[in-house]
């Protein structure tokens, strides 16, 4: 709030229409008051105060530019399905987190003026929570895409002008309202998020297989998806190396990809699952007999005869993720997305501390799987506190 986003538009806007002399734009915004009241105001006035000529077609919702003889559609979003038709040079969308995927997708599809000289797709925004905007830009970012990060307070036109905007700003938002909407950090708004204490830019990086370390597979056991995680551990430190993400697949389904990924390693293999894994399915075969008869004699077995409670796993989760000292003893290799995007989505519900598993079907389980490794290797130990007996 406050950047300068939606002027950052317009000036790329008028750029484009000069750079792409003669040929067809589109600025959008998700609905057209929006369109017409913050936008189209702000590109108007811009060109206006630098003398820059127009003229504005109000019944065809466009603009033409006299020097250029460019013209700039204006176009509300929110029905996509009728941004369909004639080629384009250019688009501009203003609140990008407030328009649908689809829409964007259907006008990089109009990208295709043939003599442009120049195809560009460009959009601003406020973060709002972990959409489709942030994997595409930010998480996953597309070949080809650039994303330009804008702080408030780095808009020193509009402090000279109002020097206590932000500080007026911060006694009418809450702190994490705050955050969001004027600083544009992204934050899990709905509810608190569980693994608090990961971040991207220091828990991901690359991890190789160490050949001197036994694989540690952590299984959360679930029909879709089959879910589990590849892990080495060497001394405190926890690396993942990987994740198994199977629709509509079996235990079986699982240990033949493990098998077709990593083969025959050396140093062996070490199998962990929660509690549940030992129970009878349906066929008469708990997925822990399974995963004994795939492997042989093969595999060690690390199962726990009852799970942690999830307040203590998540609380050393969160500890190897980075401890009080500031020190990070869990990487994540870059390929293991969906325990990345578990990381960074998975919430309590509103009000409570109880772990929001219906908002996203296929979240979650990654993390747990790997929570019974961390649980069994570094915590299953007991806890240090009260142990309600004598001590002499």
């Amino acid at each position: 709030m406050g950047s300068g986003k939606s002027a950052a538009l317009c000036h790329e806007a008028i750029k484009l229409s000069y750079i792409n002399a003669g040929r067809t734009g589109l600025i959008g915004a998700p609905t057209y008051p929006m369109l017409r009241d913050a936008t189209l105001a702000s590109l108007t006035e811009i060109l206006e105060r630098n003398r820059i000529p127009f003229e504005m077609n109000r019944g065809d919702n466009y603009l033409l530019m006299r020097e250029t003889k460019s013209r700039i559609l204006f176009r509300a979003v929110e029905e996509f399905e009728r941004l369909r038709g004639s080629n384009l040079a250019w688009f501009g969308l203003d609140e990008l987190t407030y328009t649908s995927e689809e829409a964007w997708l259907r006008l990089e599809g109009r990208l295709r003026d043939p003599k442009a000289k120049r195809l560009c797709g460009f959009a601003v925004w406020t973060p709002k929570g972990y959409d489709w905007v942030y994997e595409r830009f930010i998480a996953n970012p597309v070949a080809g895409y650039e994303v330009v990060t804008a702080k408030a307070f780095e808009n020193r036109f509009l402090l000279d002008q109002v020097p206590d905007y932000y500080e007026r700003l911060k006694n009418s938002y809450d702190a994490r309202f705050y955050q969001q909407e004027v600083l544009g950090q992204y934050l899990e708004m709905n509810a608190g998020r569980v693994y608090h204490a990961f971040d991207r830019r220091e828990n991901v990086g690359d991890c190789a297989v160490d050949p001197g370390l036994p694989l540690m597979w952590a299984l959360d056991f679930n029909v879709d998806p089959m879910a589990s995680v590849i892990a080495q551990v060497s001394g405190g430190e926890v690396r993942v190396l990987d994740e198994i993400v199977l629709s509509r697949a079996s235990t079986w389904d699982a240990c033949e990809e493990f098998s077709r990924r990593f083969g025959e390693h050396a140093a062996g293999v070490v199998i962990f699952c929660d509690a549940t894994g030992s129970r009878l399915q349906t066929s008469g075969t708990s997925d822990v007999a399974m995963l004994r008869q795939y492997f042989g004699g093969s595999a060690k077995f690390r199962v726990a005869t009852s799970n942690p409670a999830v307040k203590d796993r998540v609380t050393l989760m969160n500890s190897k993720l980075c401890s009080m000292s500031g020190e990070r003893w869990l990487k994540v290799n870059a390929r293991c997305r969906e325990l990345i995007k578990d990381f960074e989505q998975v919430a309590y519900k509103e009000n409570s501390l109880l772990i929001d598993k219906d908002r996203d079907l296929k979240r979650t389980h990654l993390s747990d799987a790997l929570g019974y490794l961390v649980w069994q290797e570094f915590g299953a130990a007991g806890k240090v506190g009260e142990k309600g007996q004598w001590l002499i």
